[in-house]
């Protein structure tokens, strides 16, 4: 019993640190907009996760700013336009093909070809280098090595 209640007041404090949002919707059709909305927007502090995943203090603002404009009634368009214009097309993390984004949308395929180009420079080279000589002297004690390893085996 003493190891029972030891062990929940050992875990009481880890509860302060979850923030959860409890968020109200009058109808399930927002609900549903609202989280696809903050799954699609990108956590500016955290970068690599949505407004759903992350706990920074930016992204529940997001957060209670996307709620708040799915209660009025916005659209998602317009949802997103704002966020895009208040924040950069960061926050999106499928952004429009545009020339300023154009390089998030070809750089891999650049970074995937150079390192193609290279694999293949690297192998052609090796294939095509001449074997190095080997000394006479060292080639007749590896035959005698293999040769004496046979007689040991047989």
């Amino acid at each position: 019993m003493r190891r029972f209640l030891l062990s929940i007041m050992l875990a009481l404090p880890l509860q302060v640190f979850a923030a959860i949002d409890a968020y109200h919707f009058d109808d399930p059709e927002k609900e549903a907009r609202f989280q696809v909305l903050i799954e699609e927007l990108r956590c500016l502090v955290c970068q690599n996760q949505n407004l759903a995943d992350s706990n920074a203090e930016l992204a529940q603002d997001m957060r209670k700013l996307t709620y708040e404009m799915v209660q009025r009634g916005s659209s998602n368009e317009e949802i997103v336009t704002y966020m895009v214009q208040r924040y950069g097309d960061f926050v999106m993390y499928r952004p429009p093909v545009q020339s300023n984004t154009l390089m998030l949308w070809v750089g891999p395929f650049i970074i995937m070809g150079i390192g193609l180009v290279i694999l293949i420079v690297f192998v052609r080279s090796r294939a095509s280098a001449p074997a190095e000589d080997i000394p006479e002297a060292d080639l007749e004690r590896a035959e005698r090595l293999l040769n004496q390893n046979k007689d040991d085996q047989a």
